[in-house]
């Protein structure tokens, strides 16, 4: 048996052996595991490292409903790739907020919303999470029963989906977040500050989505977040990564490329923002490679392609 094929054996017997037990303990040898599988990373000691990977999913992630796109999901327009920069990070020009916490699925949704506001408008606003949570309860068409609801997890599109039709979202400031579902909706049309003209979904193809994310500003996107527990730094590069999509993130950019050691060859990677705070990885945001799909951060991607502003 050559070297590659015993490696690929004992990574498939590694990750078989791994999450099963993740899902009773998240010790060192569970942290170990992970280290091993995602070796260009930096995995260590987190606020979620005393978890059990039950626990994580349970109170961490949020995305709800069928792993594929609504059956009458507006397509966005094929854009031209040939003389796309060689890197991008709408950080370097003013569409990205500061870190914050909130429903996984809702903060993916005001992200995309801010960042295409910014490039409208030239103003960067902090859109309320809370209103989504509170007043969203819009329903994937093609999975009847599966909503939108609060803390038990909702969709990037079917968010967007309620924005157009609730007329845009109020400011953060005008309608905090609390981190429950337990209030009423205390949404107030005279306050809207961004609307959703309309909204499309990106094809799979990579070079379309960098293309999406530099024209359009930052992309809502949906990942398998099993390694993003543990994560500190570095270039996540899993050997094996499910592609089952159980969070919501923000793309913000993408880097030509990151040495990755056990492949002796520089990696390209997208930047995600999450939503965990800034003491979570670095600085609040994570790398992880592009060109392979992993952990299936290409396979739901949304972007805003044209905003409104309702002055108040």
């Amino acid at each position: 048996m050559d070297r590659r094929l015993s490696l690929l054996v004992a990574v498939s017997l590694l990750v078989a052996v791994s999450f099963t037990a993740a899902d009773e303990s998240s010790d060192d040898s569970d942290l170990m595991i992970r280290q091993k599988l995602d070796p260009s990373a930096v995995h260590g000691v987190t606020q979620f490292s005393d978890l059990t990977h039950a626990e994580f999913r349970r109170n961490h992630l949020g995305l709800k409903g069928s792993l594929r796109l609504p059956s009458d999901a507006n397509k966005a327009p094929i854009l031209p790739t040939k003389d796309l920069p060689t890197d991008y990070d709408w950080r370097d020009h003013g569409a990205v907020s500061p870190g914050s916490c909130g429903s996984c699925w809702s903060f993916s949704t005001t992200g995309a919303m801010e960042g295409a506001h910014f490039l409208a408008t030239g103003k960067l606003e902090s859109l309320s999470e809370q209103q989504l949570v509170d007043c969203d309860h819009e329903c994937d068409p093609d999975e009847p029963g599966s909503c939108d609801s609060g803390c038990n997890g909702g969709l990037m599109n079917s968010a967007l989906e309620y924005t157009l039709k609730a007329g845009g979202l109020m400011r953060e400031q005008d309608y905090p977040y609390t981190g429950t579902d337990r209030g009423t909706c205390k949404f107030d049309k005279t306050k809207v500050v961004a609307s959703v003209a309309n909204f499309s979904v990106v094809s799979l193809d990579e070079d379309q989505i960098s293309a999406n994310l530099v024209k359009n500003g930052p992309l809502a996107v949906a990942i398998n977040a099993v390694f993003m527990q543990t994560y500190v730094g570095g270039v996540s590069c899993p050997y094996i990564c499910s592609k089952r999509l159980d969070h919501g993130v923000l793309l913000v950019g993408y880097g030509s490329g990151a040495y990755a050691p056990i492949r002796l060859k520089e990696k390209p990677f997208w930047i995600i923002k999450n939503s965990w705070g800034e003491t979570w990885g670095e600085n609040g945001f994570y790398k992880i490679c592009r060109g392979r799909n992993i952990c299936g951060v290409d396979s739901m991607v949304s972007t805003v392609a044209a905003v409104h502003t309702t002055s108040r």
